[in-house]
């Protein structure tokens, strides 16, 4: 059984490490020839998806508790894809097992009180994805305190010698890529020195700051040379689509509605910052980025709304997570081609990290990525709405 398991997450875990360490353009999904041309062609995410799903024989013995502690329902992806995948991962390996789960709704206080309430309540390991990536180091402390292992999940967890395991992506390549497709794009509308707005994330996520990292890098050397403006630039409380949609309102009175083009962290923001520039009737609306590839956001990209958003295959992201939950529940000694050896500091430790590889979608290769990985079936996308949307995209 062991040795199963062993293999099982090494080959999972070393197809996602492979793509990452491919460089800065790789792919967990196939990208169609219409894709930035910064990506390379990949393993697909189906393909990783599909290892990750492998049946694995769960033990009729085997028994324990764990809680998984998500941040908030505002990113839809949450309740949609990551409780559900990680359980139903989780409950395959062990049926027997009990899953203590809590969703913080973006209050850390809550979260911290759910991660308590999990620990009294007899939880082995704490699967943990901060509201806020500093204040949930004291929630880590105290798993350690009672000996229990932390896995950060999708965020890291700062500060703390609590954190065992860190599994996300290569955020910092997520902002890259939604700031290269931004500037590929103006490049190909021949813009000279385009004006932008920056809509970032939370302040209080890590994550956000990988984002916002990331874009600056590819931004940054062209606002030197003067080939490029950031006119304003944002920092969302809380990923809210309401406080991007103040934010972008802001900025179109600043820069008298005329904006060129509109860096958005996610899906979320987007929406909030696209809503503002049809209020103020731009037409046609500038090129905006995203994340998540939420459902919306898709149909927002086949219509035109939305130029790109980046596509993260949570199911293996989530299946690797239950895995390696299991694994330290059970005491079983983790294999080191799980992290191939890479860690990400906390500010208190390296924490050994699994570093899966984000995507670009534009509606050039909507059907090669999310449909293709069945993120989105066709039928959930083309709803009457966007039926004519779907027939131009190649998509019925």
């Amino acid at each position: 059984m062991k040795s199963k398991m062993l293999k099982l997450i090494t080959s999972v875990m070393i197809l996602g490490l492979a793509a990452a360490a491919c460089g800065p353009a790789a792919t967990p999904t196939p990208a169609a020839s219409a894709a930035p041309a910064t990506q390379m062609a990949q393993p697909t995410a189906t393909e990783a998806a599909a290892s990750t799903a492998a049946p694995t024989q769960a033990s009729s013995s085997s028994s324990g508790t764990i809680a998984l502690l998500l941040p908030e329902t505002k990113t839809a992806r949450y309740e949609s894809a990551d409780k559900p995948d990680f359980e139903a991962k989780f409950k395959e390996l062990c049926p027997d097992c009990k899953i203590i789960y809590s969703n913080a709704n973006q209050d850390a206080n809550s979260q911290l009180s759910q991660a308590e309430a999990a620990l009294t309540n007899g939880a082995q390991v704490l699967v943990l994805d901060p509201v806020d990536s500093a204040a949930a180091g004291a929630i880590a402390d105290k798993a350690k305190a009672q000996g229990v292992p932390v896995i950060a999940y999708d965020r890291l967890i700062l500060n703390s010698d609590g954190v065992n395991y860190y599994i996300s992506f290569n955020n910092v390549k997520v902002g890259q890529l939604q700031a290269q497709s931004l500037v590929d794009d103006l490049n190909s509308m021949n813009i000279t020195d385009p004006q932008i707005v920056m809509i970032n994330g939370s302040p209080t996520d890590n994550n956000a700051s990988l984002f916002k990292k990331g874009a600056h890098s590819v931004f940054d050397p062209l606002v030197s040379s003067g080939k490029l403006t950031i006119a304003k630039e944002y920092d969302t409380p809380d990923w809210s689509p309401d406080q991007a949609q103040n934010e972008m309102q802001q900025a179109l009175t600043a820069m008298n509605n005329k904006v060129d083009g509109v860096y958005a962290a996610n899906d979320g923001t987007a929406s909030g910052a696209i809503a503002a520039m049809k209020a103020a009737g731009l037409s046609p609306l500038p090129p905006v980025t995203g994340q998540d590839a939420e459902l919306a956001g898709i149909q927002r990209i086949l219509t035109g709304e939305q130029y790109m958003t980046v596509y993260k295959a949570i199911k293996p992201e989530a299946e690797a997570a239950a895995q390696l939950a299991y694994d330290l529940m059970n005491g079983t000694s983790v294999p080191s081609s799980m992290t191939n050896g890479d860690t990400t500091n906390n500010g208190s430790i390296d924490v050994p990290s699994v570093l899966l590889t984000p995507v670009a979608v534009t509606k050039d290769n909507i059907k090669s990525t999310v449909v293709a990985d069945g993120f989105w079936t066709v039928d959930q996308i083309c709803t009457a709405d966007y039926a004519d949307a779907c027939k131009a995209a190649g998509l019925k």
